[in-house]
């Protein structure tokens, strides 16, 4: 009854794209982490969709879409990605728009904490995205921020941003960046009755679902190699991107998932600072940067590439348990003569193949990566339906990932169109 999408990699595999396939199939679309730090692109007729905040499943006119209680809520940018949609023709999306009441509020004041903790952090910083998820997910920690049931209902809410902005400037030290926190407790208070139809009871709403055995769809937000616990911390994002983020984050019946798919790139990247031991800094880094576009939707960062990384992969799948993989930009390889994949990490201190995927990530900068080098196809696959229509080396590059990794690959991207996907 319910389908779960994960990022296998780094983040920016192209989620989006398989969401919005399967989204046409199910009665609900949720999110269950993140904040608007995620970005999920689907295009459509030469239209293009970013999604920062909201579900992709609100490009389908039937589906019903939630954004859970695990995922820290930034207001105003909820209202003006739903402006973007609807100005683009996106129907009824507002009456097919819930949120739970139990989210924490992703406050301009954590943005402007992120920037000033960044910036104190000089060149160790973390590369986020300076959208303040981290502080707004510590803030729920410490039991300080302000749920959107409290914006709702507790007009005392604005006493607890104005304790948090004291407490930043204390613990900063310094200025937050011209933030102004009466400015910000305002224009809440202007989106209370504007926020309110959208907000619902999640536990009663998906209780009702499940009873009525409705088809969900989980979108994933970042990727497992991000989550705050098995990701390479600390160069991580700040809530949990794995299968038990997502059990965490909303009320799904455990018994009731169906299958589990991890999306990966034909090639890996990643955006911020952190190890990325097959990252390429030459030519094959800027032609895959150029060719894939690879730029990211909500920072505009050029993201730093390098070749598939299948240690990291089969990492990723010990943690996640895939069902099935969906393998993307598949014909961003097409021009080269050959391609590389990291098969193997050795230790480079004793030059043993380590097992299983380091947890320091001082380790993980050093290590030496095996490689095993298969032929390239030097043909275009974009616009390839079938998988039996691939060129041969292309089917065998796919193959030999699954056979690596011990899971199907079910679906291949093969260029960046809704449609663009090769079944199998």
């Amino acid at each position: 009854m319910a389908t779960i999408v994960l990022g296998v990699q780094w983040g920016d595999e192209g989620k989006g794209k398989l969401c919005d396939v399967l989204s046409s199939e199910v009665q609900i679309c949720a999110r269950s982490t993140g904040g608007r730090n995620c970005g999920h692109t689907v295009v459509i007729e030469g239209t293009s969709y970013d999604f920062h905040m909201l579900p992709s499943g609100l490009l389908h006119p039937s589906t019903t879409n939630l954004i859970g209680p695990g995922v820290v809520l930034h207001v105003p940018t909820f209202f003006s990605e739903l402006a973007t949609i609807e100005a683009k023709g996106v129907q009824n999306a507002q009456q097919r728009l819930k949120v739970s009441t139990r989210c924490a509020l992703n406050l301009d004041l954590h943005a402007a904490a992120d920037r000033l903790r960044e910036g104190q952090l000089g060149k160790n910083n973390i590369g986020t995205t300076g959208k303040g998820i981290g502080p707004a997910y510590s803030s729920k920690a410490e039991r300080s921020t302000v749920l959107l049931a409290d914006l709702l209902d507790d007009d005392g809410f604005g006493d607890r941003i104005r304790a948090m902005e004291r407490d930043y400037k204390l613990r900063y030290g310094g200025g937050l960046d011209g933030y102004d926190v009466e400015a910000e407790i305002k224009e809440l208070e202007n989106f209370r009755e504007k926020i309110r139809p959208f907000a619902i009871d999640d536990v009663e709403f998906l209780a009702e679902a499940q009873e009525q055995g409705k088809k969900i769809l989980v979108e994933g937000a970042q990727s497992a190699l991000l989550d705050i616990t098995y990701g390479t911390w600390p160069f991580v994002t700040s809530s949990s991107t794995t299968f038990g983020g997502v059990m965490a984050g909303m009320t799904l019946d455990y018994r009731k998932v169906d299958s589990v798919i991890g999306v990966l790139k034909a090639y890996t990247s990643r955006v911020g600072s952190g190890p990325f031991p097959t990252e390429d800094f030459g030519e094959v880094a800027t032609k895959l940067q150029e060719i894939g576009r690879e730029f990211g939707v909500t920072t505009g960062r050029r993201r730093r590439c390098g070749w598939l990384d299948l240690v990291s992969c089969k990492y990723s799948h010990h943690v996640n348990h895939y069902d099935a993989l969906n393998l993307t930009k598949l014909d961003i390889l097409d021009s080269f003569e050959e391609i590389k994949v990291g098969v193997a990490y050795k230790h480079p201190d004793t030059g043993e193949v380590i097992k299983g995927f380091p947890a320091s990530a001082k380790l993980l900068s050093r290590v030496e990566v095996v490689y095993k080098t298969l032929k390239g196809w030097n043909t275009t696959t974009t616009g390839i339906k079938k998988f039996a229509d691939l060129p041969k080396e292309a089917q065998d590059y796919v193959t030999f990932i699954e056979d690596f990794l011990g899971v199907k690959v079910k679906w291949i991207g093969c260029g960046p169109n809704r449609d663009d996907i090769a079944t199998r």
